[in-house]
């Protein structure tokens, strides 16, 4: 019997086009450099997409989950070849000039991995991660590609407790402004800081890095039930090995990321992320995962129509007490699904079938304190909306789900600030009131540039007891950890000439979230006559990638996609 492992005469065909006859030679004398053989050259030849890096918690687990996924390929009959992309850090980022390269990120993620896989005309690709925009980058290459494609995050850490609650990491910010106010000392401090994220695993909030994890098993690209597995669980290993092998059989099925991800698919995803009330980044994301599947703009007219029509079912941190271990033992996104079930496209393809043959496997939540049934939600309408008014006449996005019920109409004055930085210099220092309006501005996709979120200035009107009391509204983006009265996204951004340019000290904003609405109320002959000595403030970045994104990048109001 020959040896497949030296003989280049086999008579198994090479399943990959570019290793097949004399043309394929030198490609294969290159990987069997590696020490690949001639037999495993022969099969499926899968890329394992690896953002592990011990760099970010919520990726530092993914090489163990890696390895899990190239022992289910290899026994199941396919050959992985690993490559990485980077992970950047939101946290880590967060409150310096890193933050202005986090959304940026998604394109560059999105990019290597299509020059990697085109470059090497992988057959199929396994893909992990966890956090904020390498979820949905990943999502997008594989939209972008049309390669069969399935996704493996890392999930979720568990909760620290401080004082009989369960907390995430952003305790530690909202420390800050206990600490200003005397009401814990620097020992303490410090004992927060050394608690506050116990595990590895994507923090426990149901942020962006969960929500979108979240969606992207409500897109169909995960196996059912997996997304909020805990990091630290030895399922979460399981999951790797159980994608690596049903990706092979993908590979020969021709199943590719497009049956999956298309117009139903992204509607059930609209539906899970507004019934769940996540992440206001899912709207950026989903949006520019539309239009790498080749469906154009998604206008964030349709997240507003079904944010009318869709309630929010589900209620987890920091929109309630319960986290993302709490959401799991629920029944996770599946289970918000089987609840939402006659809003679904159940027709719609998954890596495992139809969503209908998936969710017939799921039974009902026993935890309805997080998950409510379709006929007694938590809100009437969703736990994500769209805002519109003078303000923002192209939207401006929110999330109702972590407004205090008492600020669903507002109505405050404006304190203005050209930056960020400005603004939490001014929340230290004792200098704003209750009843204020925050506006930042000049932090958009341009402006900022790079969409940097406000996440401090929230944490620390929270810290110090503001949270209640005032609003904050920006060009610029928030965490999905924030809660209170915040809007973000608001678009015309200031850099292009938008509204939010012309707001000053004292005006007027009102907020009325029943009727969608976010109004300055300053008449239209005053906004004229500001329009006059406008000028754009140009902020300045290091030179490299920023200046192309700057150049390139669209509005926020579909989605931040670079063109």
């Amino acid at each position: 019997m020959s040896n497949c492992n030296s003989c280049n005469q086999c008579g198994t065909p090479h399943f990959n086009d570019i290793l097949k006859e004399d043309n394929g030679a030198l490609k294969r004398a290159l990987y069997k450099s590696m020490g690949h053989s001639d037999e495993g050259l022969r099969k499926p030849i899968i890329a394992v997409v690896n953002s592990y890096t011990n760099a970010t918690a919520g990726h530092a687990n993914l090489d163990k989950v890696g390895a899990e996924v190239i022992k289910g390929i290899e026994e199941a009959g396919g050959t992985a070849m690993t490559f990485g992309t980077i992970a950047p850090c939101d946290g880590i980022a967060e409150g310096h000039i890193g933050m202005r390269y986090i959304l940026a990120a998604r394109e560059v993620i999105t990019a290597s991995i299509e020059v990697m896989v085109r470059a090497h005309n992988f057959d199929a690709m396994v893909l992990l991660g966890s956090c904020d925009k390498i979820v949905p980058a990943m999502l997008m290459a594989a939209a972008r590609l049309d390669i069969p494609a399935i996704m493996v995050n890392g999930g979720p850490m568990y909760p620290a407790e401080y004082k009989g609650k369960h907390w995430d990491g952003n305790i530690v910010t909202e420390a800050i402004g206990w600490k200003e106010q005397g009401q814990i000392d620097e020992e303490e401090f410090r004992h927060i800081e050394d608690i506050a994220e116990p595990t590895v695993g994507s923090c426990t909030m149901y942020g962006t890095a969960n929500t979108m994890s979240c969606l992207a098993e409500s897109l169909g690209m995960t196996l059912p039930q997996t997304s909020t597995i805990p990091a630290i669980a030895s399922e979460r290993l399981n999951v790797g090995y159980l994608s690596g092998k049903r990706i092979v059989d993908m590979a020969y099925d021709g199943v590719n990321a497009r049956q999956i991800i298309n117009k139903k698919s992204i509607h059930n995803a609209i539906c899970c992320l507004l019934a769940t009330g996540g992440s206001t980044n899912a709207i950026l994301h989903l949006q520019a995962l539309h239009y790498e599947a080749g469906l154009g703009e998604l206008a964030l007219d349709e997240f507003d129509k079904l944010s009318k029509t869709i309630p929010l079912v589900a209620s987890i941190y920091p929109a309630s007490e319960y986290d993302m271990i709490d959401f799991h033992e629920a029944g996770g996104m599946a289970a918000v699904e089987k609840e939402i079930a006659s809003l679904l496209h159940l027709d719609a393809m998954t890596v495992i079938g139809t969503k209908a043959e998936s969710l017939s496997q799921i039974t009902e939540t026993t935890r309805r304190e997080i998950i409510k049934p379709l006929s007694s939600p938590f809100l009437k309408e969703a736990g994500v909306g769209v805002l519109k008014g003078n303000l923002s006449p192209l939207g401006a996005v929110i999330k109702p789900a972590a407004v205090p019920a008492d600020m669903f109409t507002f109505k405050g004055k404006a304190v203005v600030f050209d930056s960020e930085i400005s603004a939490i210099e001014a929340i230290m220092d004792k200098k704003i009131k209750k009843g204020s309006v925050l506006v930042i501005r000049y932090e958009g996709v341009k402006g900022g540039p790079g969409l940097p979120e406000m996440y401090k200035p929230m944490k620390l009107l929270e810290g110090m007891g503001l949270a209640n009391e005032c609003a904050l509204i920006t060009d610029g983006r928030f965490s999905g950890s924030n809660r209170g009265l915040f809007v973000g996204h608001i678009s015309p951004e200031a850099e292009e000439g938008g509204v939010i340019g012309l707001v000053e000290d004292g005006d007027t904003v009102t907020f009325d979230l029943d009727n969608r609405e976010l109004t300055l109320e300053v008449s239209e002959e005053e906004l004229d006559r500001r329009r006059q000595y406008w000028a754009p403030i140009n902020k300045q970045t290091p030179n490299g990638f920023m200046d192309l994104y700057r150049e390139r990048v669209g509005t926020s109001a579909t989605g931040a996609i670079l063109r």
